[in-house]
């Protein structure tokens, strides 16, 4: 008979075999600042134009070289509560605004480090998380007052390019201006006049080879495919698409066709043969030119379109079908019927292209009245591609950010100085003991010019203290040069330099609500995991040896 060992009184007496607690200030508290802290500062050197690259391999073991803490944590497998806690906040910022993830998670592990001094002094958590919340509410009243510039006309390109500006330059430091104009002239060339800015209508296509100035922007969709027939442009066609394949029709039931002779064996050949080609003919006497499928085209279907002079382009992608049935205003149809005048498509120019060694299929609007846009991005290695999409990809979200609300607030980290500086101020008139978090929720703040000032090399303490001698004398707009060899400010809206109001507004909003969330935390509580290793058993009564 088994020895039973009996379990320590107590919680965890109540719990499985295996399951673990944590609780109070040093066991769970403390232990989840520290893990955040750590976190934080991982990412914070990836932080601004000058921020150090991450080489993450995940589990699929596929290789990301990047300083976006948006792929970082995506592709990071984080096993600790608390961060999780931390990277939803992030992810939470990026499905709002689809910039300013690092903001979140710097700006959560300075709060927390702030908090973890407090509480060794003695403040509770409740005051910390209720200080926190009081500061919050003042920095967003502030918020509004530190607005530099607004965009009105979303259809300027040279105001654009102003604003995209800054969010380009901290992922692609030096191909900024080239960038800018690629992702000013396909988002202006998409933007609706009724309905809102569509992110997704953007796409890239990514073609190896060659160097980042020869990308360009399609008005229209590049796919990385060569056609199916001989035919390999056409002018001002008419598109008919399919999700089925273009091939002699299966029936729907089995049926058994009993053939004698030879010459019903040749008549049966012949009659599918000429049902495809009256399907084919029919489809060519609506007027289309393309016929896009979902599936593959038949040898015989080929052969009759070549015959009828017809394109043959196959998507493999029911999404990118979706998205070319959109471009070019046609219906996808399921089976093969001839097309109405209603369900064609129209696209002024379908041609065959070749960049690099890589042949392309280019569905081309000359006008300017293109649902989707493509910019079509070279470059000579796959992660820097990479790379260069996700700039793309955080151009593209601010601009949608700016068409919702086009204000802006200075960068380089004066916003954060001017915000810190008059909660300093607002932390005097508090009577409680908040106060104290509120003063750290100032200093908190200055991480950020201090992160742009130790990923540029230079001595952060000197660039914070000319930053509030500056802020001091009232000039509002004041932040880090990154571009001096010494600690130097700069007017941020003479080199325009500006940051998205709603990023601001939705990362400290984030940032404070996952800090004040793993403040409250008091107790851990990890159940044993049901997919676990179980103990290996003998044979019943044998000693397990052999």
């Amino acid at each position: 008979m088994a020895l039973h060992v009996p379990k320590a009184p107590g919680f965890s007496s109540m719990l499985k075999e295996g399951a673990r607690t944590y609780s109070g200030l040093e066991e769970a508290v403390y232990r989840n600042i520290g893990a955040c802290k750590d976190f934080s500062n991982s990412v914070r050197s990836a932080y601004g134009p000058n921020g150090m690259n991450k080489m993450i391999i995940n589990h699929l073991e596929k290789q990301f070289v990047t300083s976006d803490a948006g792929t970082i944590m995506r592709e990071l497998d984080v096993e600790h509560p608390a961060v999780k806690l931390m990277i939803m906040a992030s992810q939470m910022q990026e499905a709002e605004i689809g910039d300013g993830t690092n903001f979140v998670v710097i700006f959560c592990g300075a709060l927390l480090e702030a908090a973890e001094e407090l509480l060794r002094l003695g403040v509770t958590t409740s005051d910390i998380s209720e200080g926190y919340e009081k500061a919050l509410d003042k920095a967003l009243e502030i918020l509004p007052t530190l607005v530099c510039h607004e965009i009105k006309d979303y259809r300027d390109l040279d105001k654009v390019k102003e604003c995209l500006r800054s969010s380009i330059m901290s992922k692609q430091l030096g191909n900024e201006d080239f960038l800018v104009e690629l992702i000013a002239k396909a988002c202006i060339s998409i933007l609706p006049e009724q309905t809102t800015f569509n992110v997704d209508n953007i796409r890239v296509c990514k073609i190896l080879g060659c160097g980042l100035q020869s990308s360009e922007v399609v008005q229209g969709m590049v796919f990385k495919r060569f056609v199916e027939g001989q035919v390999t442009s056409t002018k001002n066609a008419k598109i008919a698409l399919y999700s089925c394949a273009v091939d002699i029709i299966q029936t729907e039931t089995k049926g058994t066709v009993l053939i004698k002779t030879a010459e019903e064996l040749k008549n049966f050949s012949k009659g599918e043969e000429n049902l495809l080609e009256s399907q084919i003919k029919a489809i060519a006497d609506t007027g289309a030119k393309v016929v896009v499928a979902g599936a593959k085209f038949g040898d015989m279907a080929l052969h009759y379109m070549n015959k009828y002079g017809l394109m043959a382009v196959r998507l493999n992608s029911k999404f990118d079908l979706r998205r070319l049935s959109k471009t070019v205003n046609g219906t996808v149809l399921p089976r093969l019927t001839p097309p109405t005048t209603e369900e064609l498509g129209y696209c002024d120019s379908v041609y065959v292209d070749e960049l690099g060694d890589t042949s392309v299929c280019v569905f081309r609007f000359d006008g300017v009245d293109s649902r989707i846009a493509t910019i079509v991005i070279r470059g000579a290695t796959d992660n820097y591609m990479d790379d260069i999409e996700r700039a793309i990809d955080d151009g593209v979200n601010t601009f949608k950010g700016l068409t919702r609300d086009g204000r802006f607030v200075p960068g380089a980290g004066a916003t954060e100085i001017d915000i810190a500086q008059q909660l300093s101020i607002y932390a005097d008139t508090l009577p409680g003991l908040d106060q104290y978090a509120v003063r750290k929720f100032a200093t908190a703040l200055e991480i950020f010019p201090k992160a742009l000032a130790d990923n540029s090399g230079i001595n952060a303490t000197e660039v914070i203290s000319k930053l509030h001698l500056a802020h001091k004398q009232g000039k509002k707009n004041e932040g880090f040069d990154i571009d001096a060899e010494q600690a130097a400010t700069i007017d941020v809206s003479e080199s325009k330099i500006f940051d998205l109001y709603s990023t601001k507004f939705w990362g400290l909003k984030y940032a404070v609500g996952a800090a004040a969330t793993i403040l409250k935390v008091d107790q851990i509580i990890m159940a044993k995991r049901a997919g676990g290793p179980k103990p290996r058993q003998g044979p019943a009564g044998s000693d397990d040896e052999s």
